[in-house]
């Protein structure tokens, strides 16, 4: 099967979770057959050049200048083109990314521009012409975020006329315009592919544009794909998607190799227990550091690491100090890469508080350095880990406990990584792969 799969981050591009899903979602199709060309905002020198995925930047299609679209009123026309008809409101809101906030878009954004202005002032003194060198086709950063991904999608368009493919496949609300036009452009079935939901991200107080844009795409895909039953149920219930219409597809891990440290090790050295993610809403950051307190009036010997970045980061290092924890708590920052795996083996226990999590990769990572984890019982890993210790989020109390016990008593703690480790070897990509081109067979048969 010829998959043209749309997204938004890939390694090593990535901010979060979903780059690294795509990444061994992809490779797992390729082995079981599928050609895939995944298509990204830009591609940058030093992205992934594995032979199982071809990449293609939008940047690298010549299609009109799209500066028509700077306007909120030729903005709103050209989402109800691709829409065909459908209104979504107030297009001209700033909005941000999942991953990053107004004004992390802003610098990006800006840093962009600089850029391209510099290569273009490069090229003119080198004789060339400085109107020749266009970045105006996406790939560039817009004056926000809506207005990137509505040229995005755009080009998303010129590129399914040309790409050879038999199914879409487009992956959370980044790129859901760009698969239905793709799907009127080529009139190939499309798939959309659910790792988050507005109401994940944003709790109760959702973008209405962003809602607007899922609901549409959900609505337009021939087959929708959920990370967990938890995400199916929020898709059922707050899109009114037919449930019949949803396969849930359970992400899984690789496991690269075995992190654990003998007992000698783990006994000359402090505790470290650890929360990587992005610190916003969604990840219960504010509840990881109550329980941290909790914990360090227990013992002493145990030190906090949060590594990850976002909005909720400055009240966070702000509530530490309140709660005189600076000695016993650490800020990281933003990890990839080496960092991560290197965090992963120096810590003893991971905790992933999310208030709403579809999956949550990090859980079976942090296992696959063999190191025993705690997960909110509202995420979708809980539905596949029987060998983890689950916690609602909002009880600091109970999260405290847990990790007293996992400190405290080193059979239980040797008990969850050796039944852990053996659990992965049944959470693999091959057999999500497996799933999805069930899922390709499926709406190409019908189509």
């Amino acid at each position: 099967m010829r998959v043209l799969m749309y997204g938004w981050e890939f390694p090593p591009h990535i901010a979060g979770g979903l780059g690294v899903a795509c990444y061994w979602m992809t490779q797992a199709l390729a082995e079981k057959g599928h050609k895939v060309t995944f298509v990204l905002p830009r591609l940058k020198a030093g992205m992934s050049d594995d032979s199982h995925v071809e990449l293609i930047g939008v940047s690298q299609f010549p299609v009109r200048s799209l500066e028509f679209l700077n306007s909120p009123e030729n903005l709103e026309k050209e989402i109800r083109r691709i829409a065909d008809g459908v209104r979504i409101e107030t297009v001209d809101t700033l909005l941000s990314s999942p991953y990053m906030s107004d004004s992390q878009y802003q610098k990006l954004a800006d840093e962009q521009r600089d850029l391209a202005q510099r290569m273009r002032e490069s090229s003119a003194l080198e004789g060339g012409s400085a109107e020749s060198f266009n970045l105006e086709v996406t790939g560039e950063y817009g004056p926000n975020l809506l207005m990137e991904i509505v040229r995005y999608a755009r080009v998303a368009g010129a590129i399914a006329r040309s790409a050879p493919h038999d199914v879409i496949h487009a992956h959370d609300w980044l790129t859901m315009l760009a698969g239905v036009e793709a799907k009127r452009v080529s009139g190939k079935p499309l798939v959309v592919h659910v790792h988050a939901t507005e109401f994940d991200r944003s709790g109760e107080n959702v973008n209405q544009v962003v809602y607007d844009i899922e609901r549409l795409g959900m609505e337009r895909a021939d087959r929708v794909v959920a990370v967990s039953h938890y995400t199916k149920d929020i898709i059922v219930r707050r899109y009114g998607i037919p449930a019949g219409k949803v396969e849930v597809v359970h992400n899984a891990v690789t496991r690269i190799r075995n992190g654990q440290e003998s007992p000698a090790e783990l006994a000359r050295r402090e505790k470290v227990v650890l929360f990587l993610g992005r610190i916003t809403f969604q990840k219960g950051p504010d509840y990881f550091v109550e329980a941290a307190a909790k914990v360090l009036r227990h013992r002493k010997d145990v030190r906090f690491v949060m590594a990850g970045s976002g909005d909720m980061a400055p009240r966070m290092i702000e509530r530490v100090a309140e709660l005189k924890l600076g000695r016993r708590f650490h800020f990281t920052g933003f990890l990839g890469g080496a960092a991560v795996e290197q965090m992963f083996r120096e810590s003893d226990i991971y905790v992933m508080p999310s208030v709403s999590e579809p999956f949550g990769i990090s859980p079976l990572e942090a296992m696959a350095y063999d190191v025993p984890v705690i997960i909110s019982k509202q995420s979708g890993v809980a539905e596949v880990l029987r060998h983890a210790l689950k916690v609602d989020f909002w009880d600091v109390s109970e999260l405290a406990s847990k990790i007293i016990a996992l400190l405290d008593h080193g059979p239980l703690r040797q008990e969850l990584v050796e039944q852990g480790a053996k659990e992965l070897e049944s959470i693999q990509w091959s057999n999500a792969a497996r799933k999805l081109g069930a899922v390709y067979d499926q709406i190409s048969r019908v189509a």
